[in-house]
């Protein structure tokens, strides 16, 4: 099934992913039969097809079920998938946006998972601007991507994200009707943001980035 979902047609590919993913359900599949690298790599291809945008849900749902098994999420990092799935996220439809912060949000929780996040140059302006967008859900997602980030290296990433308008988005999360556990979170990253200005300086800040948003 590996080799038609990398070389058969659309529909096979995508039908191969759908039963793949039936067969993951089964509560004796082992994490090896899973690790295929063949495997990750042809969801990520059926993923960014431009040409049939039908292989997209399928292909983030899959990978999101392989990345519930602790032991493949190395490999998944390993080939590439954080990039790719950043440079996803702006052209996907609420359901696929929700797998594919899911996955990322994972794939955080290993320390090559974050320094992979923190190399792509597009994942703090990327994920800054779903923040408050989309659902509360994706919020979550996003700011617990963020938060890896950020602690992973504050003087650098921090700073970026501010400029990128995460002080302001903060600030209505923190405002909003959210559930606590949430608005907690973004007060967290909020001051971790902090660290790097005066108190005027990141006062100016958060005024600027909400008139630009």
């Amino acid at each position: 099934m590996v080799d038609m979902l990398n070389e058969g047609s659309i529909e096979t590919k995508i039908n191969c992913t759908k039963l793949i993913e039936v067969l993951m359900e089964g509560e004796d599949l082992e994490s090896e039969n899973v690790s295929s690298l063949s495997l990750v790599v042809g969801l990520l291809r059926l993923v960014k097809d431009k040409r049939h945008s039908n292989g997209v849900l399928p292909g983030l749902s899959l990978l999101k079920t392989i990345c519930s098994h602790e032991s493949v999420r190395n490999s998944v990092v390993s080939v590439g998938a954080v990039p790719q799935l950043i440079e996803l996220l702006p052209n996907l439809n609420h359901e696929c946006l929700e797998l594919a912060l899911h996955t990322l949000e994972v794939l955080s929780t290993l320390p090559e998972g974050r320094q992979a996040l923190k190399d792509c140059p597009k994942t703090i302006p990327s994920v800054v601007r779903l923040l408050m967008k989309v659902s509360e859900s994706c919020t979550q997602l996003a700011l617990s991507i963020l938060w890896a980030v950020c602690k992973l290296a504050p003087d650098e990433c921090a700073s970026l994200a501010v400029e990128a308008g995460l002080a302001a988005k903060l600030l209505l999360v923190i405002q909003s009707g959210c559930n606590p556990v949430l608005k907690q979170r973004a007060a967290e990253l909020l001051k971790l943001c902090s660290l790097n200005y005066t108190a005027t300086i990141f006062i100016s800040k958060c005024k600027l980035t909400r008139t630009i948003q």
